[in-house]
């Protein structure tokens, strides 16, 4: 029902690593989100898509600096890709 269910969620996930192997295997956000309801919580397309732009909203200056066409770049001007969740 609300992102606190995301984060319990992504906590259990981190401590379970059955639970982090399902999440893994999702094909997409409908399945992530069956399996948080599986495992008991309460968590809708909309909760984990708030939480994801509320993530997405802390970034630092220098993390946003540092953005660049989905590469992230470091001091020595190299890159590696950034993960895309969902």
């Amino acid at each position: 029902m609300s992102e606190d269910q995301v984060t319990a969620f992504l906590a259990a996930v981190n401590a379970d690593a059955g639970l982090e192997e399902k999440l893994k295997n999702a094909k997409d956000l409908d399945g992530a989100v069956a399996i948080a309801n599986q495992a008991g919580f309460s968590v809708s397309k909309d909760d984990w898509l708030n939480y994801q732009s509320e993530q997405s909203l802390e970034l630092s200056d220098d993390e946003v600096a540092g953005l660049d066409g989905g590469r992230v770049h470091s001091s020595y001007g190299g890159g590696k890709s950034a993960g895309t969740a969902f």
